[in-house]
């Protein structure tokens, strides 16, 4: 079995909406972001702590992470003790619930080649859990309907539905950084019914570089985002509008072009980041010409300069309160609730238009007349 499957669980929302995206993905050569880096540092730290609770001897791996700081340790800490709260809510239905860390899964029986791995399982006799840690902050990811956590729960029903009567699974993503912990439940019929009548079809055409190309928000984190022709088809029907007053457009063709404006953005960003990359090895494209950007002036030295404006007799140093995030940081989040719990508001956020899919409540216009009022918002 290959470590790198062209149809894994993790790259399925892709896949699954446009299945010849798959083949040409996996002829392009991988590689890590910084970003990357540090997610799998954290998942190494999480592992360790939930298994220390679990009285499971593993190398504390501290000291080998490139990543780690105290966000991170305070992150592992808090999932760890997630799981111990979910362990104790298994066994409502179950007095010693199977827990396992880091499962390899094989849901290959539906998905050519197909495997993953689970960050923690939780069986128990009616109810199996699904929890997968997220340390990114850029994207907040949601359980409900999400394929590769219904891949996952796949594959550990093909382990696991045999020797437990398990009735439903329980989805969880665990995302800390933005306090995101997001919860959905699928019958074990449901989950069967959805991978033979639609990940298995479509699997089966994305593995053989078949079907149709379709772009969209699952385009985020395509390995060809910047050069698909699909993509840029579909991003380039907003040419189509002259862009002249609003007042000349219809609302529908409004609202057309600010559904597609943050798909459009992020395809011109791609697209510049691909060229700028190509001119750099020293690819030459028509009109254009590799320059010196911008740039700021800085210190030398740092110590050095507020040594010198010291002895200027000046105070080289600006002094603020931290912001929430850092004074967190410093404090511990329960000390932080302790000791400033009634000195933290949250201001009424400005208004933005969305799509209607959108979780958050549609805002009232007469609660946001004052407000507006004060702000002169436009």
């Amino acid at each position: 079995m290959s470590s790198h499957a062209i149809l894994s669980a993790s790259s399925s929302k892709r896949w699954l909406n446009c299945p010849p995206s798959a083949k040409l993905c996996a002829e392009v050569e991988d590689t890590t972001s910084e970003y990357a880096k540090e997610g799998t540092d954290a998942h190494t730290l999480c592992e360790y702590k939930v298994k220390s609770m679990l009285g499971i001897k593993m190398q504390d791996p501290t000291d080998s992470l490139s990543y780690y700081n105290e966000e991170m340790e305070r992150c592992a800490n808090d999932y760890a003790s997630y799981i111990m709260e979910v362990i104790e809510d298994a066994k409502n239905y179950c007095k010693d619930p199977l827990v396992l860390i880091e499962q390899k899964l094989d849901f290959s029986r539906f998905v050519p080649e197909g495997f993953g791995t689970g960050d923690c399982l939780i069986i128990a006799d009616k109810k199996l859990y699904i929890i997968d840690f997220k340390y990114g902050k850029g994207v907040e990811v949601e359980s409900e309907d999400n394929s590769q956590m219904m891949c996952y729960a796949i594959g550990a029903l093909e382990l696991f539905n045999s020797l437990y009567d398990i009735e439903e699974v329980c989805m969880v993503i665990y995302q800390p950084r933005i306090e995101n912990i997001s919860v959905s439940t699928m019958s074990v019929t449901e989950l069967y019914s959805w991978a033979e009548n639609t990940l298995k079809p479509i699997a089966e055409l994305a593995y053989e570089g078949k079907g149709e190309f379709k772009a969209g928000d699952h385009c985020q984190f395509c390995k060809i985002k910047a050069t698909c022709r699909k993509r840029a088809e579909y991003n380039m029907e907003l040419a189509k509008y002259d862009f002249e007053e609003p007042a000349e457009l219809t609302d529908e063709e409004i609202s057309s072009i600010l559904i597609k404006s943050s798909d459009l953005v992020s395809w011109v960003s791609d697209v510049k980041d691909y060229a700028l990359n190509q001119a750099l090895l020293g690819k030459r494209y028509p009109n254009l010409k590799l320059v010196e950007g911008r740039s700021n002036r800085k210190y030398l030295n740092e110590e050095e300069v507020a040594t010198a404006v010291t002895n200027a007799g000046y105070d080289p140093y600006e002094k603020k309160v931290l912001g929430i995030t850092a004074m967190t940081n410093l404090l511990g989040r329960t000390k932080f609730n302790e000791v400033l719990g009634n000195l933290i508001y949250k201001p009424q956020g400005k208004p933005t238009l969305v799509l209607e899919s959108d979780k958050r409540p549609a805002m009232q216009i007469n609660d946001f007349k004052e407000e507006r009022e004060e702000n002169n918002y436009e």
